[in-house]
Protein backbone atom coordinates (compact mmCIF):
# COMPACT_ATOMS: atom_id res chain seq x y z
CA UNK A 1 0.00 0.00 0.00
CA UNK A 2 1.22 3.43 -1.34
CA UNK A 3 1.91 5.74 1.56
CA UNK A 4 0.38 8.90 1.57
CA UNK A 5 2.64 11.93 0.57
CA UNK A 6 2.69 14.71 3.63
CA UNK A 7 1.65 18.17 2.40
CA UNK A 8 2.62 21.21 4.36
CA UNK A 9 0.61 25.07 4.21
CA UNK A 10 1.87 28.06 5.16
CA UNK A 11 5.08 29.46 4.53
CA UNK A 12 8.43 27.77 4.62
CA UNK A 13 10.16 27.07 8.18
CA UNK A 14 12.58 30.08 9.02
CA UNK A 15 15.91 28.28 9.79
CA UNK A 16 17.21 28.44 13.63
CA UNK A 17 19.32 31.77 14.48
CA UNK A 18 20.25 32.08 18.06
CA UNK A 19 19.47 34.91 19.25
CA UNK A 20 21.93 37.96 19.69
CA UNK A 21 23.13 38.53 22.79
CA UNK A 22 23.34 41.94 24.90
CA UNK A 23 25.38 44.92 23.11
CA UNK A 24 28.68 45.39 24.40
CA UNK A 25 30.95 48.43 23.43
CA UNK A 26 34.82 48.44 24.15
CA UNK A 27 37.63 51.18 23.71
CA UNK A 28 40.64 50.46 23.20
CA UNK A 29 43.52 53.00 23.55
CA UNK A 30 43.60 54.34 20.34
CA UNK A 31 40.44 56.01 19.92
CA UNK A 32 38.78 56.72 23.16
CA UNK A 33 36.73 60.00 22.40
CA UNK A 34 35.19 58.65 19.20
CA UNK A 35 34.11 55.29 21.21
CA UNK A 36 32.72 57.10 23.78
CA UNK A 37 30.52 59.60 21.50
CA UNK A 38 29.65 56.11 19.51
CA UNK A 39 28.33 54.37 23.10
CA UNK A 40 26.29 57.66 23.48
CA UNK A 41 24.90 57.75 20.26
CA UNK A 42 24.03 54.10 21.36
CA UNK A 43 22.43 55.01 24.04
CA UNK A 44 24.79 52.36 26.51
CA UNK A 45 28.08 52.42 28.53
CA UNK A 46 31.47 51.32 27.65
CA UNK A 47 32.06 48.32 28.93
CA UNK A 48 35.02 48.83 31.20
CA UNK A 49 38.57 47.57 29.93
CA UNK A 50 42.01 48.53 30.54
CA UNK A 51 44.79 48.41 28.45
CA UNK A 52 48.69 48.65 29.80
CA UNK A 53 52.20 49.15 28.68
CA UNK A 54 54.89 47.31 30.48
CA UNK A 55 58.05 49.29 30.21
CA UNK A 56 59.83 47.01 28.09
CA UNK A 57 56.84 47.59 25.74
CA UNK A 58 54.72 44.79 25.93
CA UNK A 59 51.22 45.24 26.10
CA UNK A 60 48.58 43.85 28.66
CA UNK A 61 44.90 43.97 28.20
CA UNK A 62 41.92 43.55 30.42
CA UNK A 63 37.87 43.28 29.94
CA UNK A 64 36.54 43.98 33.24
CA UNK A 65 33.07 43.07 32.91
CA UNK A 66 31.45 39.79 31.79
CA UNK A 67 30.87 39.75 28.19
CA UNK A 68 29.67 35.87 27.60
CA UNK A 69 27.27 35.54 24.98
CA UNK A 70 27.64 39.08 23.65
CA UNK A 71 28.15 40.74 20.75
CA UNK A 72 31.04 42.73 21.59
CA UNK A 73 32.42 45.56 19.22
CA UNK A 74 36.17 46.45 20.48
CA UNK A 75 36.91 50.07 18.96
CA UNK A 76 40.53 50.51 18.52
CA UNK A 77 42.25 52.07 15.38
CA UNK A 78 45.40 51.08 13.36
CA UNK A 79 47.12 55.04 13.18
CA UNK A 80 50.29 56.06 15.47
CA UNK A 81 51.88 54.40 16.40
CA UNK A 82 50.66 51.81 13.89
CA UNK A 83 52.52 48.53 15.33
CA UNK A 84 51.47 48.96 18.97
CA UNK A 85 47.75 49.78 17.79
CA UNK A 86 47.09 46.62 15.93
CA UNK A 87 48.78 44.48 18.39
CA UNK A 88 46.50 45.79 20.73
CA UNK A 89 43.79 44.92 19.05
CA UNK A 90 44.52 41.57 18.02
CA UNK A 91 44.90 41.38 22.22
CA UNK A 92 41.47 42.48 22.61
CA UNK A 93 40.13 40.55 19.34
CA UNK A 94 41.78 37.19 21.36
CA UNK A 95 40.36 38.26 25.05
CA UNK A 96 37.28 38.75 23.63
CA UNK A 97 37.24 35.25 22.21
CA UNK A 98 38.83 33.80 25.83
CA UNK A 99 35.87 35.31 27.36
CA UNK A 100 33.41 33.88 25.58
CA UNK A 101 31.72 36.72 23.42
CA UNK A 102 28.83 35.69 21.27
CA UNK A 103 29.86 37.72 18.02
CA UNK A 104 33.31 39.98 17.65
CA UNK A 105 33.80 42.67 15.85
CA UNK A 106 36.84 44.57 15.19
CA UNK A 107 36.05 48.76 14.36
CA UNK A 108 38.39 49.73 12.91
CA UNK A 109 38.37 53.38 11.99
CA UNK A 110 41.87 53.75 10.22
CA UNK A 111 43.62 50.60 8.81
CA UNK A 112 47.01 52.00 8.26
CA UNK A 113 47.83 49.47 6.38
CA UNK A 114 45.53 49.14 4.04
CA UNK A 115 48.13 51.36 2.10
CA UNK A 116 49.97 47.70 1.56
CA UNK A 117 47.95 46.44 -0.54
CA UNK A 118 49.78 45.28 -3.38
CA UNK A 119 52.99 43.91 -4.55
CA UNK A 120 54.40 46.68 -6.76
CA UNK A 121 57.98 46.80 -6.13
CA UNK A 122 60.58 43.11 -6.40
CA UNK A 123 60.61 41.34 -2.58
CA UNK A 124 58.19 43.29 -0.71
CA UNK A 125 55.34 42.39 2.00
CA UNK A 126 51.68 42.56 0.72
CA UNK A 127 50.92 44.14 4.29
CA UNK A 128 47.02 44.44 4.12
CA UNK A 129 46.74 40.42 3.59
CA UNK A 130 48.95 39.65 6.67
CA UNK A 131 46.97 42.11 8.54
CA UNK A 132 43.98 40.17 7.44
CA UNK A 133 44.86 37.06 8.08
CA UNK A 134 45.80 37.73 11.61
CA UNK A 135 42.91 39.70 12.71
CA UNK A 136 40.98 36.47 11.77
CA UNK A 137 43.67 34.26 13.38
CA UNK A 138 42.58 36.31 16.32
CA UNK A 139 38.49 35.74 16.51
CA UNK A 140 37.51 38.33 14.81
CA UNK A 141 33.66 37.33 13.32
CA UNK A 142 33.48 40.51 11.40
CA UNK A 143 35.35 43.89 10.64
CA UNK A 144 33.98 47.44 10.17
CA UNK A 145 36.25 50.19 8.71
CA UNK A 146 35.71 53.27 6.91
CA UNK A 147 37.60 54.28 3.71
CA UNK A 148 39.71 51.58 2.71
CA UNK A 149 42.79 53.12 0.65
CA UNK A 150 41.81 50.30 -1.66
CA UNK A 151 38.15 49.10 -1.20
CA UNK A 152 39.50 45.84 -2.54
CA UNK A 153 41.34 45.02 0.76
CA UNK A 154 37.84 43.91 2.03
CA UNK A 155 38.30 40.35 -0.42
CA UNK A 156 41.43 40.11 1.93
CA UNK A 157 39.25 38.67 4.71
CA UNK A 158 37.50 35.86 4.68
CA UNK A 159 35.00 37.11 7.34
CA UNK A 160 31.87 39.88 6.41
CA UNK A 161 33.71 43.78 5.75
CA UNK A 162 31.37 46.60 6.59
CA UNK A 163 32.94 49.39 4.62
CA UNK A 164 31.58 52.83 5.52
CA UNK A 165 32.41 56.08 3.76
CA UNK A 166 33.35 59.40 5.38
CA UNK A 167 32.21 61.08 2.39
CA UNK A 168 28.40 61.41 3.58
CA UNK A 169 29.36 63.22 6.63
CA UNK A 170 31.87 65.57 5.04
CA UNK A 171 29.77 66.17 2.07
CA UNK A 172 26.86 67.24 4.29
CA UNK A 173 29.19 69.82 6.22
CA UNK A 174 30.09 71.20 3.15
CA UNK A 175 26.62 71.52 1.52
CA UNK A 176 25.81 72.98 4.45
CA UNK A 177 28.19 75.81 4.65
CA UNK A 178 26.78 76.83 0.78
CA UNK A 179 29.87 77.64 -0.98
CA UNK A 180 29.12 79.27 -4.08
CA UNK A 181 30.39 78.65 -7.59
CA UNK A 182 32.37 75.33 -6.21
CA UNK A 183 33.95 72.28 -7.80
CA UNK A 184 35.16 69.23 -6.95
CA UNK A 185 39.12 68.01 -7.52
CA UNK A 186 41.07 65.27 -6.56
CA UNK A 187 44.64 65.45 -6.29
CA UNK A 188 45.62 62.50 -8.33
CA UNK A 189 43.68 60.19 -10.77
CA UNK A 190 43.72 57.00 -8.19
CA UNK A 191 40.72 58.83 -6.46
CA UNK A 192 38.81 59.84 -9.15
CA UNK A 193 35.91 57.60 -8.04
CA UNK A 194 35.91 59.20 -4.81
CA UNK A 195 35.85 62.58 -6.25
CA UNK A 196 33.10 61.77 -8.55
CA UNK A 197 30.96 60.25 -5.75
CA UNK A 198 31.86 63.55 -3.52
CA UNK A 199 30.61 65.30 -6.48
CA UNK A 200 27.26 63.49 -6.86
CA UNK A 201 26.56 64.07 -3.62
CA UNK A 202 26.84 67.90 -3.62
CA UNK A 203 25.85 68.34 -7.29
CA UNK A 204 28.87 69.82 -8.66
CA UNK A 205 31.33 69.25 -11.87
CA UNK A 206 34.47 67.16 -11.16
CA UNK A 207 37.88 68.11 -11.95
CA UNK A 208 41.06 65.99 -11.72
CA UNK A 209 44.85 66.62 -10.87
CA UNK A 210 47.66 64.24 -11.83
CA UNK A 211 50.78 63.67 -9.74
CA UNK A 212 53.83 61.77 -9.36
CA UNK A 213 55.92 60.24 -7.00
CA UNK A 214 59.12 59.24 -7.60
CA UNK A 215 60.13 57.37 -4.56
CA UNK A 216 58.84 57.18 -0.84
CA UNK A 217 60.21 60.55 0.11
CA UNK A 218 56.38 61.55 0.31
CA UNK A 219 56.98 65.05 -1.81
CA UNK A 220 54.71 64.94 -4.64
CA UNK A 221 55.30 66.83 -7.96
CA UNK A 222 52.07 68.05 -9.51
CA UNK A 223 51.78 67.61 -13.46
CA UNK A 224 48.92 69.20 -14.50
CA UNK A 225 45.17 69.85 -13.67
CA UNK A 226 42.63 68.16 -16.01
CA UNK A 227 39.01 70.53 -16.02
CA UNK A 228 38.55 74.46 -15.70
CA UNK A 229 39.10 75.75 -12.08
CA UNK A 230 39.00 79.50 -13.25
CA UNK A 231 36.63 82.06 -11.12
CA UNK A 232 35.38 78.54 -9.07
CA UNK A 233 35.79 77.70 -5.61
CA UNK A 234 37.34 74.36 -5.27
CA UNK A 235 36.85 71.30 -2.46
CA UNK A 236 39.82 69.20 -2.68
CA UNK A 237 39.24 65.68 -1.60
CA UNK A 238 40.91 62.56 -0.67
CA UNK A 239 41.20 59.68 1.49
CA UNK A 240 44.03 60.23 3.80
CA UNK A 241 46.57 62.81 4.02
CA UNK A 242 50.22 62.04 5.62
CA UNK A 243 52.39 65.19 5.09
CA UNK A 244 49.82 67.33 3.19
CA UNK A 245 52.09 67.64 0.60
CA UNK A 246 49.85 66.76 -2.11
CA UNK A 247 47.19 68.54 -1.67
CA UNK A 248 49.39 71.51 -0.48
CA UNK A 249 51.49 71.29 -3.98
CA UNK A 250 48.03 71.00 -5.98
CA UNK A 251 46.24 74.02 -4.03
CA UNK A 252 48.81 75.85 -5.37
CA UNK A 253 48.43 74.67 -8.44
CA UNK A 254 44.58 75.40 -8.75
CA UNK A 255 45.48 78.83 -7.63
CA UNK A 256 47.88 79.40 -10.52
CA UNK A 257 44.96 78.21 -12.70
CA UNK A 258 42.72 81.24 -11.36
CA UNK A 259 40.62 79.45 -8.55
CA UNK A 260 39.10 81.37 -5.72
CA UNK A 261 39.22 79.80 -2.83
CA UNK A 262 40.36 76.47 -2.31
CA UNK A 263 39.09 73.50 0.46
CA UNK A 264 39.79 70.18 1.52
CA UNK A 265 38.13 67.39 2.71
CA UNK A 266 39.95 64.28 4.05
CA UNK A 267 38.29 61.60 6.04
CA UNK A 268 41.59 60.43 8.11
CA UNK A 269 44.01 63.24 9.13
CA UNK A 270 47.01 61.26 9.52
CA UNK A 271 49.09 64.19 9.88
CA UNK A 272 52.84 63.47 10.59
CA UNK A 273 55.29 65.75 11.80
CA UNK A 274 55.72 69.52 10.29
CA UNK A 275 52.16 68.52 8.61
CA UNK A 276 49.68 70.88 10.31
CA UNK A 277 52.51 74.07 9.87
CA UNK A 278 52.25 72.83 6.48
CA UNK A 279 48.62 73.75 5.82
CA UNK A 280 48.21 76.37 8.04
CA UNK A 281 51.01 78.11 5.76
CA UNK A 282 49.43 76.86 2.56
CA UNK A 283 46.54 78.11 -0.25
CA UNK A 284 43.78 75.77 1.65
CA UNK A 285 41.24 78.12 3.49
CA UNK A 286 39.59 75.59 5.27
CA UNK A 287 40.69 71.40 5.56
CA UNK A 288 37.39 69.12 6.97
CA UNK A 289 38.42 66.43 7.79
CA UNK A 290 36.41 63.45 10.57
CA UNK A 291 37.67 62.03 13.89
CA UNK A 292 38.81 58.30 12.96
CA UNK A 293 42.38 59.54 14.45
CA UNK A 294 42.86 61.33 17.61
CA UNK A 295 46.46 61.03 17.83
CA UNK A 296 48.04 63.46 16.42
CA UNK A 297 52.15 64.79 16.38
CA UNK A 298 50.91 68.14 16.19
CA UNK A 299 48.16 70.32 17.27
CA UNK A 300 45.45 70.79 14.70
CA UNK A 301 45.78 74.27 12.74
CA UNK A 302 43.15 76.93 12.51
CA UNK A 303 42.10 76.07 8.97
CA UNK A 304 41.36 72.38 9.69
CA UNK A 305 37.88 71.00 11.17
CA UNK A 306 37.29 68.24 12.98
CA UNK A 307 33.59 66.60 11.65
CA UNK A 308 32.74 63.27 13.76
CA UNK A 309 31.67 60.31 12.06
CA UNK A 310 30.60 59.08 15.61
CA UNK A 311 26.85 58.54 14.50
CA UNK A 312 27.59 56.62 11.61
CA UNK A 313 29.48 54.28 12.85
CA UNK A 314 26.67 53.84 15.94
CA UNK A 315 24.18 53.36 13.45
CA UNK A 316 26.21 50.85 11.56
CA UNK A 317 26.77 49.21 14.85
CA UNK A 318 23.13 49.08 15.73
CA UNK A 319 22.30 47.96 11.87
CA UNK A 320 24.59 44.65 12.68
CA UNK A 321 23.48 44.00 16.11
CA UNK A 322 19.63 44.00 15.25
CA UNK A 323 20.65 41.85 12.11
CA UNK A 324 19.23 44.19 9.98
CA UNK A 325 20.32 45.95 6.49
CA UNK A 326 23.32 48.54 6.36
CA UNK A 327 23.30 49.24 2.90
CA UNK A 328 21.15 52.27 3.97
CA UNK A 329 24.40 54.03 4.79
CA UNK A 330 26.66 53.20 1.95
CA UNK A 331 26.65 56.04 -0.61
CA UNK A 332 24.65 55.15 -3.72
CA UNK A 333 26.04 57.83 -5.93
CA UNK A 334 22.68 60.06 -5.83
CA UNK A 335 23.10 63.76 -4.49
CA UNK A 336 21.82 64.10 -1.11
CA UNK A 337 18.05 66.16 -1.20
CA UNK A 338 18.02 69.33 0.61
Amino acid sequence: METPRTTFEGPRPIPFQAPQGDLAILSGTANPLLAQHVATALGVSLTPCRAHIFSEGNVFVRIKENVRGKDAYIIQGCHFPVNDNFMELLFWIDALRRASAQNITAVIPFFSYAQGDKKDEPRVSIRARVCADAIEAAGADRVLTMDLHSPQIQGFFRVPVDHLYGRQVLAEHVRRLQIPDLVVCSPDVGFAKGAAAYANLLGTPVVIGNKQRTDHSETVEVLEVIGDVKDRNVLLVDDLTITGRSLIAMAETLKKRGARDVYAAVTHAVLSKGASERIAQSQIKSMFVTDTIENSFDPLPPNVQVVTVAPLFAEAIRSIHERTSISMLFPDGRPICP
